[in-house]
């Protein structure tokens, strides 16, 4: 599997890497899909989300998007969603997963890179209700002795 590109939050006026798909189960939920331009891009699509606060509330949007409908064919938000300039993400309850700071191990797979810290926001119907930081540690390297007889070198 190959790293694949990240969404991007704006946030408190700065553009973060957002290693979440929020989108995704609203695209099950309506049978949307889109086609992959590349190994990259397994989704065929990059949102552009942000955390509008109004009264106090912090909420959830998509803002912008370039998806692939087919190979060749780019659509953007008003495409499929029409009449809209920003999207409330009311469907979305989970966790959003933005890497900060320094690359500790480099996975080529999906969103698996750990980063220095990871900054974690859990929504509900697409509304902020926690926010925390996680400290990663970088892995320690394997050592052949760690591996099963039939992968080490020579065995």
């Amino acid at each position: 599997m190959t790293a694949q590109v990240s969404e991007r939050l704006i946030y408190g006026g700065k553009e973060i890497s957002l290693f979440s798909n929020p989108l995704s189960l609203y695209l099950r939920q309506t049978g949307i899909s889109f086609v992959s331009p590349h190994t990259a891009n397994w989704r065929g699509y990059v949102g552009t989300w942000e955390i509008i606060e109004t009264s106090g509330v912090e909420r959830l949007y998509l803002v912008q998007l370039s998806a692939h409908k087919t190979y060749e064919k780019i659509i953007g938000l008003s495409d499929v969603f029409p009449g809209y300039e920003k999207i409330f993400a009311h469907w979305f309850n989970g966790e959003l997963r933005c890497p900060q700071g320094e690359l500790l191990n480099y996975v080529h797979g999906g969103y698996a890179s750990t980063y220095e810290y990871d900054l974690l926001m859990e929504f509900k119907q697409g509304v902020l209700v926690n926010k925390h930081a996680r400290h990663n540690e970088a892995l320690k390297p394997k050592d052949e002795k760690d591996y099963p007889p039939f992968l080490r070198r020579g065995g």
